[in-house]
């Protein structure tokens, strides 16, 4: 069932800069378009994602509410990353991604009429499960195409990039929130800049070039769409990889997305207030340089062992974000608790990536999305009510200990090491 794909370009031009750095990825002028757009519209993204549960926070002062309008957004990646997956390696994903980005672009639109008029809560989560829809739609396609856009050996350094672009959004956006919110921007106008941000993605997407892979054998029915669990199950690494990130997401991040109540409870930082936008951009900041380091820092270590170093990192890091009690103890360790967080998932995402052909990544990338993106929300349903009756502290003391487990099985060292003997046997 595997072939190869056409090479993707012919015409990468030369470069004198370390191979897999981030210098190197930007050297490619259909990376440095595409991730240009990128960054604009996630800008756009994180402006909105900061704003939105905080909005819904300050209506209803429930954790519960909040998790359930991250399952809104996140939870499409549990039931549409598959069949997203197979339409990434099947379809031209240049128009594909043109079109999802739309569909986000249009929901997104639409919060701001409802926020202006304090719309019915329902009504608001239903927009956000649109947007939702669109990026489940969008995330493999947008994942797929990324390594085409480089040459293989500075695969490394587009990945890194690629998560410096996420949260390197993640930190302007809130910061962005924070100024214009002082000038008088409502809460409603935020959700229109975001939208008009969607225009600088689908922008770059018309201007650039996507390679057309070669068409793989179809698989007949139910096996286009198990593709991707075939090849999972078949290489441990793989599988071990994706396991422990979904693991990760449920246990160990819903104070991602419940961000807005652990800072009332246990900071006693108001959600509405401009320092909590400093506190989310400070995290953002911390996971923008966990991202970026592996690209320039880290670029010759082994990525192997930055996920156990990793998890380690991030399970001291949490345990003592439970404990902070004040502001500035917040600011502090929330800095190297986002390091710690992007650093491993971009270092899992490397090997990931590396270890899949250019026409297995689409259907492979939809499961590390269901991992990360789709685990998530299931979490924030789950550990939202116990914040709510009793408190934020344990919930994140229960995510540290279970990501300090995972930074001894999550050990693709051994594994390749087993590998290698069972081979030679």
């Amino acid at each position: 069932m595997t072939d190869t794909a056409t090479n993707p370009f012919d015409d990468f031009q030369p470069h004198s800069h370390t191979p897999g750095s981030a210098r190197a990825a930007l050297a490619s002028p259909r990376f440095r378009l595409m991730f240009t757009g990128a960054f604009l519209s996630n800008i756009g993204t994180w402006m909105q994602n900061v704003v939105l549960p905080a909005y819904i926070y300050h209506r209803t002062g429930k954790a519960s509410l909040v998790g359930l309008l991250i399952f809104a957004q996140l939870g499409p990646l549990l039931i549409l990353s598959i069949p997203a997956g197979v339409i990434a390696d099947k379809f031209d994903r240049r128009k594909w991604l043109i079109v999802t980005q739309t569909v986000q672009l249009f929901f997104s639109l639409m919060l701001f009429p409802l926020a202006a008029s304090d719309a019915a809560i329902w009504l608001l989560f239903l927009m956000q499960f649109g947007v939702g829809v669109g990026n489940a739609l969008n995330a493999p396609a947008w994942s797929a195409s990324l390594p085409t856009l480089v040459p293989p050996q500075d695969l490394s350094g587009a990945i890194a990039l690629n998560s410096t672009l996420i949260n390197g959004s993640r930190v302007i956006g809130p910061i962005i929130v924070a100024v214009l919110s002082a000038w008088g921007v409502t809460t409603s106008q935020f959700f229109l800049m975001n939208a008009v941000t969607y225009l600088f993605v689908i922008g770059a997407l018309m201007r650039v070039q996507l390679p057309v892979l070669q068409k793989i054998a179809s698989e007949p029915g139910w096996r286009q769409f198990t593709a991707g669990l075939k090849i999972a199950r078949e290489r441990t690494e793989i599988n071990r990889l994706l396991i422990s990130l979904a693991t990760f997401s449920f246990f160990s991040l819903p104070y991602v997305g419940l961000f807005p109540a652990v800072a009332s409870l246990n900071f006693g930082i108001d959600e509405g207030a401009p320092v909590y936008k400093w506190l989310y951009a400070t995290w953002g900041l911390g996971a923008a340089l966990g991202g970026l380091a592996i690209g320039t820092i880290f670029v010759k270590a082994d990525k192997r062992r930055i996920i156990q170093y990793g998890f380690a990192s991030f399970a001291v890091c949490l345990f003592f974000f439970a404990i902070a009690r004040t502001p500035i103890q917040a600011f502090i360790v929330g800095f190297f608790l986002g390091i710690a967080y992007f650093g491993t998932t971009t270092s899992m995402m490397t090997i990931l990536q590396s270890r899949l052909a250019p026409n297995e990544r689409g259907r492979v990338m939809a499961l590390w999305f269901m991992a990360f993106g789709g685990t998530v929300p299931l979490g924030n349903l789950v550990f939202g009510p116990v914040i709510d009756h009793f408190g934020a502290r344990w919930v994140l003391i229960g995510g540290a200990i279970w990501a300090l487990l995972l930074a001894w099985w999550c050990n693709i060292q051994l594994v390749d090491t087993r590998k290698e003997s069972a081979s030679q046997q």
